[in-house]
Formats: structure tokens, sequence, C-alpha cells
């Protein structure tokens, strides 16, 4: 059975090779992310047996959460403090859309409010997967398919809406010097200076699993290396190889969640989950233009920073076309910590109103 697990695994990352390699020579933007994320869901939806651990995907957070860690700055932070009451009222106009789609998709497919609720909710797929495990009455079946369905269409088509002519972004080579992008270290310079940031990301990651804190294998590194670098303390900023290393690891991840097969009435569902993506993204670009009119943001930033995508994938996308990682990663931190800590509470005294048998979270 292990050597039957080690084959699964090994031919998975076989396929996410290929897959990112040909997106690559398609030059299709992130494409160590997409590519893997696409090839194993489709490899996966024929007979062929993958298998991708959830400890590589924990692992890929952990080098992401470090590399947009290390694009805090005090300036930064001083900006995001100014642009507080605008992540609230951002936020609140984003998680009301949200309830909006979730109420209509319930009235169209029969899903119960719950259920369509915590699937449409933008929290990050396998935290909300977390919290429908954890409440009574939810279907984490089409929770899940209706966060991965969201996911893949929203890093679908962010991209080649932030590459369009209504964007107008280029690809990061084209962008002038940004530290986080072009100044790499390379391979003989990681070390000792990269040991400190490994051992206090990685192990401040795993004990915030284990105390539960949010998304603890990205917002853990993330915060520890922002702390660490706004000490004084240097971290060398990771070549692009170990960039898309990550990103291939939490693109099987992903990929191999989605499983539309074990749905009913998969036809009527998948449409609407489709349908219901479509209109969050173009949710989140109306109120993208807003923040432009707002502040002094790109369009590419303010779009990362409002898509309901998940940090990880923003971040990435971000810190390719060289837009604002800093501002993008705080908006989605802002909502992340909104949406875990305001949330949960709130849908358990809704769930309670709407299913009184079946609405409470197991104690």
């Amino acid at each position: 059975m292990a050597a039957n697990k080690s084959t699964q695994i090994g031919l998975t990352l076989l396929i996410a090779l290929v897959s990112g390699y040909l997106f690559t020579l398609l030059r299709i933007p992130i494409p160590w992310l997409l590519g893997p994320m696409i090839g194993v869901w489709l490899t996966s939806r024929s007979s062929v047996k993958l298998q991708w651990p959830s400890y590589f995907q924990s692992a890929g957070l952990i080098i992401v959460g470090y590399a947009i860690g290390l694009s805090f700055t005090i300036s930064t932070l001083q900006e995001i403090a100014r642009q507080l009451p605008s992540m609230v009222i951002l936020t609140l106009l984003l998680l009301l859309l949200c309830s909006l789609i979730a109420f209509g998709l319930s009235k169209l497919t029969g899903i119960p409010f719950p259920t369509a609720l915590t699937g449409s909710i933008p929290g990050g797929l396998t935290q909300m997967i977390a919290l429908a495990e954890e409440t009574k009455g939810i279907d984490i079946t089409v929770v899940t398919f209706l966060q991965a369905s969201r996911l893949m269409i929203i890093v679908v088509s962010v991209p080649l809406l932030i590459f369009s002519p209504l964007v107008g972004s280029v690809p990061s080579a084209a962008l002038p010097a940004s530290p986080l992008v072009t100044e790499t270290a390379g391979w003989g310079e990681l070390f000792p200076s990269l040991i400190p940031y490994a051992i206090a990301c990685t192990a401040c990651a795993v004990i915030g699993k284990k105390v539960r804190f949010p998304t603890a294998y990205l917002l853990v590194p993330m915060l520890v290396a922002a702390a660490l670098h706004l000490s004084g303390l240097p971290g060398p900023v990771l070549p692009p190889t170990f960039i898309a290393a990550a990103q291939l690891m939490i693109g099987c991840y992903v990929g191999l969640l989605l499983k539309p097969e074990t749905l009913q009435n998969k036809l009527r569902i998948v449409s609407l989950a489709a349908a219901s993506g479509v209109i969050l993204v173009l949710g989140a670009c109306g109120l993208s233009y807003l923040m432009t009119k707002m502040h002094p943001v790109s369009a590419a930033t303010s779009l990362l920073s409002l898509s309901p995508g998940g940090m990880d994938q923003m971040g990435i996308i971000a810190h390719e076309i060289g837009a604002n990682v800093s501002i993008v990663t705080s908006y989605q931190l802002f909502r992340t910590f909104f949406i875990f800590f305001a949330v949960p509470p709130l849908l358990r005294i809704l769930f309670r109103k709407l299913v009184p048998d079946t609405g409470k979270l197991e104690q």
C-alpha cells in the first residue's frame, strides 16, 4: 500500500510538472499554480488514481507566507492604518454580495441556505470546509464543491482580467525594480540568513495549527516573517524556483478537492455555481473600481485586494505581476480575520434560527 501511495504521489507530481511547463510555454499567467491545478483536476476525473498529501500544501503555504511577509515595511503599515475604514466598508459590501448570491443559489437549487452560505463565503477553501465539518446540518460535499469551483473560477478569470486591456497590467519581467520581485537571493546566498526564518515560520505555523489559528500555515509564517523583517533581521528573497514549487504544491492540492461526481443534480448545481462565481468576480470588479476612487492604487492592486480567491492565490498573482503585494495581502488578511473571528458567531446565531435542530456547532 505504501508503494502504491508513493506511485500515486509521484504520478501527481509528474502531471503537475508537465502541466506547469505546458502553461509556461503557452505564457499563461501563474503557470505553476494554474497548470498543476487544472492538470491534476482533469486527470483525476479519469480512472487514474492520484494522491497529494496535505502536508505538501502546508509547506507551500509556509513558503508563500514567508515571501509575502518580507513585503511589509513601516510605510506599508502606515498605509494600511490609513485605509482601515475602507477595508471595513469594502469587506462588508463583499460579504453582503456573497450572502445575496447564496440566497439565490439556495432558492434555485433547493440547497439549504446554511449550506449555500457556508459554500459562498470567501473565507478560504480549507477554512470554510473546516467550519462546515464543525457545523451540524451542513452538506460538506456541496460546500467543498462551491468553494473549490469559486476558487478555480476566480484564480482562472482574475489573471485574465489583470492582463486584459481593461486593467492593463504587464508581466513582472517588464516592470521596474521591486524588492519582492527582483532582489532575489542566489541559492548560495540563502544560508545562513534563511535558517532563523525557516525555523521560526515552520515552528510557529505548527503551533498555530494546534491552537486552531485561522489559516495557520499561511498567516502565521507571514506574520512571523513580517515581524522579523521589521525588527531588522535580514531575510533573503526566495528565488523564483522556490515560489514556483510552492505554487505547484498548492495547485495539486486544490485540483484534487473538486469532485463534482459526488453531487446530486450535478448539471444544475455546476451551472449555477459557475454563474455565481462569475457574478462574484463582476462584483469584485465593481468594488475594486470603487477602491481606486478612494485611494491612489492601481486597478490590478485593487482587483487583487478584493478578489475573494484566497490570500495565497491573490498574493502569488500580485507577486508575479509586481502589484503592491503588501496592500493586496493586507486587504485579504483583514477579510480573513474578519470572517474567522466575526462571521462564525454570526453564523451560529443565524443557523440556530434557520435550522433549530441541526444548526448548532458541535462542542
